[in-house]
């Protein structure tokens, strides 16, 4: 049923897509020519419809060739979105040099500019819209996609949980098939063993088929693909490592032979790297000049507050696992455990204007130095004094992944309110995700979280 449903979805989207097109070419042309100044019509309406039908059959092609009209119940909207805005780009870019070669010069570059902006408007906000549509009819048990998982140990188990708790994801688990029942799946349905798969799937007809073996049982794979292929169903599988994999992993091939990199990330891309760089370079520059005089007063309030230095450095580690200077404006008096002390919220060592200036984050604007000298970042997991990095790198699970990026000023756990005496678990699992899933949004979003705070950007946005 879920092939019949997604059939008639991906014709409904093509449709409304050539028609979204078809009507922004008018009305571009009339915003153009009668609410704009200086409107002389040069080519008549009729050329500009004529174009107009070009111009869909060239964007449904594209689109098409850049796989939108596939299901993207997997994938982020801000993937989508980037893949439309991507091919609309190429669409204009053909249309324009297509008029340039028929000598078709007399097509106003305005009415062209708005039919963009109003196309790719319009064509975005229909997917957002019909993200959030198809989200809730999931949530209440519509558009379902039945999968069979084969598997009864901890990667199965994960799965389950999560499309039982998310499920405006869409998925629905018939049952499984395992070498024995499973004691913790008792609500869940076994169709057999493993010997019987292709006559499961000859009865229950999944729309996919979920492998979660662990190691033990890897030893049936071939014959549960050769089952999945033999009965033309479409099999996913979780590898029983996927726990130590990043949420987007990727393949490198050598000789024909595949090479999974578990742990590629968004900013080993060398163009990625350069971007947040050139970003974090200029942002700082340009707020250490506006930031100025604010750091002179606090400078004389720290001076005047207690006795001690003015800045405080302190050791942290970094990317690569090397180990830099932080500055701080000082808001403690000197003490003999700043290097091994944990900061809290109601700490004696704080001195007056030290909660003042800490209330507001005055005395991170230092840090700023840090980020135009390339030890920090302006987004970034937090850094950590060495002493503490020595502990939890024994204790906390894929502790030390967060030192392939450098550090940052403020970052995702912190916005998240993962600050100060917080659990070092979560703090790692927003960092992680942080790192997996870097993109400069995500960035822009994280800075407009920590000037105005709260989550004032819905969080299904980037998702």
């Amino acid at each position: 049923m879920i092939k019949e449903n997604q059939k008639l979805i991906n014709q409904l989207n093509v449709l409304s897509d050539g028609v979204i097109i078809l009507l922004m070419m008018p009305l571009a042309w009339w915003i153009r020519f009668f609410l704009m100044p200086g409107g002389r019509f040069s080519v008549p309406f009729s050329g500009y419809m004529l174009l107009a039908l070009g111009m869909v059959v060239l964007c449904l092609f594209t689109y098409a060739g850049a796989g939108m009209y596939q299901s993207f119940r997997r994938v982020s909207i801000l993937k989508e979105l980037t893949r439309l805005w991507l091919a609309s780009l190429l669409d204009m870019a053909l249309g324009l040099s297509m008029l340039f070669v028929l000598r078709g010069i007399d097509f106003s570059r305005w009415t062209m500019a708005l039919f963009f902006l109003l196309s790719v408007g319009c064509l975005s906000a229909k997917r957002v819209l019909g993200r959030r549509v198809m989200r809730q009819l999931r949530a209440k048990g519509y558009n379902q996609k039945h999968v069979v998982v084969l598997g009864n140990g901890p990667t199965a188990d994960r799965y389950l949980q999560v499309i039982g708790s998310q499920r405006h994801l869409g998925y629905h688990a018939a049952g499984y098939v395992a070498g024995c029942p499973a004691e913790g799946m008792e609500g869940l349905r076994y169709f057999g063993t493993y010997d019987r798969l292709e006559t499961i799937l000859d009865e229950q007809r999944p729309d996919e088929v979920v492998c979660a073996l662990e190691p033990e049982d890897y030893k049936h794979t071939p014959a549960l693909i050769a089952a999945c292929e033999k009965t033309g169903t479409k099999l996913a599988i979780i590898p029983f490592y996927s726990a130590y994999m990043t949420a987007n992993p990727q393949f490198d091939d050598i000789g024909g032979v595949p090479l999974l990199n578990i742990r590629r990330l968004p900013l080993d891309n060398w163009g990625n790297a350069f971007v947040k760089r050139a970003a974090d370079l200029v942002i700082s520059g340009v707020l250490l000049l506006l930031t100025s005089p604010v750091m002179l007063l606090c400078a004389v309030g720290v001076k005047l507050s207690s006795p001690g230095p003015v800045i405080f450095r302190q050791e942290r580690v970094g990317r690569g696992k090397k180990t830099f200077y932080m500055y701080k404006f000082r808001s403690m008096r000197v003490n003999d455990t700043q290097d091994t002390g944990w900061s809290r919220a109601q700490d004696c060592r704080k001195t007056g204007f030290g909660a003042f200036i800490r209330k507001f984050s005055l005395d991170e604007l230092p840090q700023l130095v840090n980020v135009f000298r390339g030890d920090m970042s302006l987004v970034g997991p937090r850094p950590e004094v060495p002493y503490y990095v020595e502990q939890f790198k024994e204790e906390v699970p894929l502790y030390m992944v967060k030192h392939q990026v450098r550090p940052g000023i403020t970052g995702w756990a912190q916005v998240n309110g993962l600050r100060g005496d917080t659990s070092i678990k979560a703090r790692i699992e927003h960092d992680l995700y942080y790192i997996e899933n870097w993109n400069v949004l995500l960035d822009v979003k994280i800075l407009f979280m920590t000037i105005f705070g709260g989550k004032f950007i819905n969080d299904e946005a980037l998702k």
